[in-house]
Parts: C-alpha cells; structure tokens; sequence
C-alpha cells in the first residue's frame, strides 16, 4: 500500500522535506486555474502544469507549462498530480500521468465514465501509483500540503485522520472537529463516482499506520458495502484507535439515487441500517447528525486513555 505521507512530504532529511512537488494538468483552464492559485497560496509547491498545446507559457508568471506529463516530470521530478479537466479527457490524462512516473494522481472530475476509472485503475495498478477520485475534493495535510478544491478554513493541524466519501460533509465535520479541538492530521475526499480509485478500505491501510495519529474518523455514505468492508476490516486487524462514524443519507427513500452517482440503495444493500450495523460490531459508534462527531470522539479518547 501506498506510503501516503511519504508521498506527501517525504522522509526528514529529503531536500524537499515537507515542500513536495506538484503538477497541475489542466492548469490554463478557468477551474484549474482557479483552484491551482488556491493551492498555491496554502502552500503546496507547484512546479508545473501541462496543457497540450501550451508548452513553453508560464502561468502565474513563474509556474512553467509543458505540453505532455513526460516533459514536466523530467523537469521536476515530481509525484504528484492534480488532474483539471472534463470527465472525457480523465483517461487520457491519467495514462499521461501515470506512465510518465507519477505516484499520487489526484482526479477532481466527476461523472468519468467507468469504464475509463476502470482502464485508468488498472495502469494505476501496474505502475504501483495511487488514484484518489474521480470526483473527489482532494486530499490535505492541514496547515502544511493541500492537493484539491476545498476550503481551507475547517481545517487545522492535528492528530486526528478523516475519510470521507462526501466533500461537503468532510468540510462540515472538520470544521466540527475544528472548533472542538480536533486538529487533523490527514484528511482524504474518496470521490463520489461509482467506482473509485481508493476506496474507504484503501484509504484506511494508508492511514491507520500513521505515527502519533489518535484517532478516525469516517464519513460514509448509502450505496455500495464499502463502509461494511471497512468496518470488518478494522475488526479482523485489530485497529483500535478511537474511531466514530457519520453516514449520510439516513433517511432517504430506497431504490432512489440521492446526489453522488453511487449513493443508491436497492433493498437492503447499501442501506444505511447495514453500515450503522456493521460500525456497531465493529464498536464503532456512528453520529446522527455530524455536530455530534467530536462528542462521539471525545467520549471514545476517554474510554481509551
């Protein structure tokens, strides 16, 4: 599994310790280049971007832009990617990526073909590289690397890790955390498409090693059984870190797709009894609105101490 925060800031003594490198695709774009100078100003240290056609142009007035993945990796020595463009340029951009050397590809479009996730999981795969998203907000550590589309004020530096398969409950629960005194020390946006390139599951085996992490939390949602495989996975490994859980979607009607493409329920499968039931077993308690995560948490690191 991948080494996520080795990725993200490297062993001590790297010369580029905790100042890692990124490549923006899609960077000339008005959303790519909205979200790239939000990026910037937190601190993420962007070297390059890649817009075919666009090679030998700067943007930002210092940033370069190359015309392939290849061209901006041999320059930087970058790996990590951002990825900016429409769902049916995804696959394409991602084989680019991937086959130039990238190691952590971040995909911010939704509604990518699945097909194509498919193709672009199985490079992945083959290359040893990590795919976060499609249709994920990114990824952070707070206060030091931020590689996606969301605010920066819920977030704040700490030992707490959050996964999250919404991008609007991961800020409002952070935010929660936040303010209760919570600090972060990693927060991951699965993606909301039906097929992701890391699942809670996978996002779980990168984090659950982390040093001085005291904490998790889980912000699933209806649809699918990876919340469930998930929590059986935290039994049979015998994680035990103060974990709580919010799922959202509690009380939508069955058999009807309620806002991200895989957050469906057809009969019992990927009900949110199911996961709330399965969390239990796994003693891990499940919030029923997500103000109350850092009560449930609180209450967890006390048992726990």
């Amino acid at each position: 599994m991948t080494d996520i925060f080795e990725l993200l800031k490297g062993k001590p003594g790297d010369p580029d310790y905790e100042n890692k490198e990124v490549i923006v695709q899609g960077i000339t774009g008005s959303y790519g280049s909205l979200h790239a100078g939000k990026m910037l100003e937190y601190g993420t240290n962007i070297t390059a971007g890649v817009t075919p056609g666009k090679g030998g142009q700067t943007w930002n007035e210092s940033v370069p832009i190359y015309n392939t993945m290849q061209e901006a990796v041999d320059a930087t020595d970058a790996k990590i990617s951002i990825i900016f463009v429409p769902a049916k340029s995804f696959l394409s951009a991602a084989k680019d990526a991937l086959n130039a050397g990238i190691k952590l590809l971040v995909a911010i479009p939704e509604h990518v073909p699945i097909r194509d996730t498919m193709e672009a999981l199985d490079l992945a795969n083959k290359k040893g590289a990590t795919i976060i998203g499609p249709n994920t907000p990114g990824i952070m550590i707070p206060e030091l690397i931020k590689i996606g589309i969301m605010p920066p004020m819920p977030f704040k530096a700490g030992k707490i890790a959050v996964l999250s398969k919404s991008g609007t409950l991961l800020y409002e629960i952070s935010d929660a955390l936040t303010n209760s005194g919570f600090g972060q020390s990693i927060t991951i946006g699965i993606g909301g498409d039906p097929v992701n390139g890391t699942r809670l599951i996978d996002a779980f085996e990168m984090v659950k090693d982390i040093p001085d992490m005291e904490g998790l939390v889980i912000v699933g949602e209806i649809g699918g059984d990876s919340e469930e495989m998930l929590a059986q996975r935290i039994i049979d490994c015998g994680f035990n870190k103060p974990t709580v859980a919010y799922i959202a979607g509690r009380a939508a009607p069955k058999e009807k797709r309620m806002g991200h493409a895989g957050a469906i329920v057809m009969g019992n499968y990927g009900s949110a009894e199911s996961k709330v039931s399965m969390f239990n077993k796994a003693n891990i308690p499940v919030a029923k609105r997500p103000a109350e995560v850092p009560v449930l948490l609180a209450g967890k690191m006390e048992k726990s101490d």
